[in-house]
């Protein structure tokens, strides 16, 4: 058996070009949606993927603009520039960079935007809407990571689904997610004994561990969904996932690559979550 890919860039593509119309919409209506990212420091992989971000903001007409701060700003002033978006009623959306430097709190500044501007869907407001299946911003990867399970023609209700991670950005809320749709959600991490044991259970996989080529081939049941979250670099150079691709292909039913799998989905949803804030904005 040879597992369909499904291409994160295709389905990303689909989906700006139906954000694209929402924003010629909403500013025929006068609102133009607007994006704040705000960059401490020089991260090499920070500065990558916000150049994404910008692209696809442009792309869809988000107007966009980048706060890049000196990596020795205080917490005091990022909290009080992110407090001056928060009572901007022409932003609609905010995202601190992660990772920041150490002497910076990540949760005082995750929990300082508003979390009606919280587009990266990570403070514990949306969290918890999420959690109790409010309307909210959800968190983009594991959005993507759904929005790609859907375009499968897969449906979800039922199915068995195993994480194999348990990070606040991915893992937990993807499980979530899935359970919101009535999958059946078992949560495997690097403390569970013979994770292939669940795994060749699983109707729907989703590997998010960061270890290259973490979960075989052999470990995967005939047929199965599996979503690829890790970017792997290995000594050759080559980009790898958290799956070891040519195997897995053998079994699974559908499959992500790496490089163009998840990741062009995570910033799509970036910019869905904008747009979203932007039609709550011009409907009042």
């Amino acid at each position: 058996m040879s597992a369909t890919i499904i291409s994160g860039k295709d389905v990303a593509k689909d989906k700006r070009t139906q954000l694209k119309k929402k924003v010629e919409e909403i500013r025929s209506q006068g609102v133009v949606p607007k994006l704040i990212i705000i960059l401490v420091g020089n991260d090499p992989a920070s500065l990558s993927y916000i150049k994404g971000k910008k692209k696809a903001a442009e792309e869809t007409g988000v107007d966009f603009t980048l706060e890049h701060l000196d990596e020795g700003t205080t917490e005091a002033t990022l909290l009080q520039l992110i407090d001056r978006y928060n009572n901007d009623n022409m932003v609609d959306g905010i995202l601190v960079q992660l990772p920041l430097p150490a002497h910076i709190d990540e949760t005082k500044v995750i929990e300082k935007i508003s979390p009606e501007k919280d587009v990266d869907g990570f403070h514990p407001i949306n969290i918890g809407r999420m959690m109790t299946q409010q309307d909210c911003f959800l968190p983009c990867t594991p959005a993507g990571i759904l929005e790609l399970i859907k375009t499968s023609d897969i449906n979800i209700s039922g199915k068995n689904a195993v994480i194999i991670g348990r990070s606040n950005i991915v893992g937990k809320p993807v499980g979530q997610m899935l359970l919101n749709e009535h999958a059946t959600v078992t949560y495997c991490h690097s403390r569970t004994k013979n994770i292939e044991e669940f795994t060749k259970q699983a109707d729907i996989v989703v590997v998010a561990v960061g270890i290259a080529n973490f979960l075989p081939g052999n470990a995967i049941k005939e047929g199965a969904i599996v979503i690829d979250v890790g970017v792997n670099r290995l000594e050759s150079g080559k980009l790898c996932g958290d799956v070891h691709f040519e195997e897995a292909s053998e079994h699974a039913g559908h499959i992500t690559p790496v490089p163009g799998g998840v990741g062009p989905m995570t910033i799509t949803m970036l910019i869905s979550n904008t747009v979203k804030a932007a039609e709550k904005r011009a409907r009042k």
